[in-house]
């Protein structure tokens, strides 16, 4: 058996976008035994993947213990918190590649990882010189990922229960969601920390409009977001009140609820944010728009389009970046040529 750990937490996203390199790795290691270190609150996002074997809260009681007394073939550390740095090099491993602590104690990486680390805030290089690399960066996030590992490229996966899709079954029964033609997800916002990763209220509504105009009406819109956009959802699903038909999918569902609400549609539209990687990761159909993060960094399979600032400061990773060139008539321009793209089939 060879003994792979990864350690990854970090945004819910990029827990689900890192399974990627389980495919490759798999066909790598015909035998390896993957456990998977994470956030407490992203352990559904793994826990049901078939090629994970376990998945380790991170603060567990006794957990670090545990850890520390295996002996790893592998340990993957791609997270470059200093508690989680000093896990990894507290570790037994034949073979560490990520994150660590050197002998003085400060946090650094490997060189393997390097095409991934040096574009961060642990970057030797720099942080000038990581912005500027990250900006030119022409290269997706899961390739990146699986060419410095020596893996084959992958493709991340995301499961839920039998209980999961019985729930979001039920929601399209209740709604009737499936009455009158494709089903548009419509996720634009992006919690609190990323404001410039939203589109505003009013650009929403009039995406949904000029969509809904588009398709003379025949379509049904989904209204997805997190805790954090209950106030905003709701403005946009008033102003939308009687205009279109739009299904409020509530902001309060769990994780894997969520993944199956998404499942229900035949196209989502979202920030970069959780809602885009739940849906590629379910092969659901996306449009997805970029001002402040890299549009580069994002895999999309073949399951979709990007819609790209044009301002100077794109890719800035300002919380202000300018979003004024995400307009409604280019992302909607980008949704109906996705919408007579899709199959119906998701393998």
């Amino acid at each position: 058996m060879f003994e792979v750990l990864i350690v990854k937490t970090g945004a819910l996203g990029d827990v689900v976008r890192t399974t990627a390199l389980l495919p490759g790795l798999h066909r790598r290691h015909a035998d390896a035994r993957v456990s998977w270190l994470t956030a407490p609150g992203a352990v559904d996002l793994v826990r049901l993947h078939p090629q994970v074997a376990a998945v380790i809260p991170f603060g567990a009681a006794g957990e670090h213990a545990r850890l520390a007394e295996r002996r790893w073939d592998w340990v993957i550390s791609l997270d470059d918190e200093q508690a989680l740095c000093e896990l990894a090099s507290s570790l037994q491993c034949a073979k560490l590649s990520g994150a660590h602590l050197d002998e003085r104690g400060a946090r650094v990486y490997t060189r393997d990882v390097a095409p991934w680390f040096d574009m961060g805030l642990l970057s030797v290089l720099g942080k000038v010189r990581a912005d500027e690399l990250k900006l030119q960066n022409t290269r997706s996030h899961p390739e990146i990922l699986c060419s410095m590992l020596g893996l084959e490229f992958g493709k991340p996966r995301l499961e839920f229960e039998p209980r999961h899709a019985e729930f979001a079954q039920h929601f399209a029964q209740r709604t009737q969601l499936h009455a009158r033609g494709p089903v548009i997800g419509v996720n634009t916002g992006a919690g609190g920390r990323w404001r410039s990763k939203m589109l505003s209220v009013e650009r929403t509504v009039e995406l949904v409009e000029r969509l809904n105009s588009a398709l003379e009406g025949a379509v049904t819109f989904v209204l997805f977001g997190g805790a954090d956009e209950r106030e905003r959802n709701a403005r946009i699903a008033g102003v939308l009140a009687g205009r279109v038909r739009l299904v409020d999918a509530g902001v309060d569902n769990a994780l894997l609820e969520y993944a199956a609400l998404v499942d229900l549609c035949d196209l989502m539209i979202t920030s970069d944010s959780l809602g885009l990687h739940v849906a590629l990761a379910r092969n659901v159909r996306t449009v997805v728009f970029f001002a402040p993060t890299s549009a580069a960094e994002i895999e999309l399979y073949g399951l979709g389009e990007k819609v790209v600032s044009t301002a100077p400061d794109y890719c800035s990773y300002k919380p202000d970046a300018d979003t004024s060139s995400l307009t409604p008539e280019r992302i909607a321009q980008a949704a109906l040529r996705q919408l007579p793209a899709r199959t119906g089939s998701r393998t």
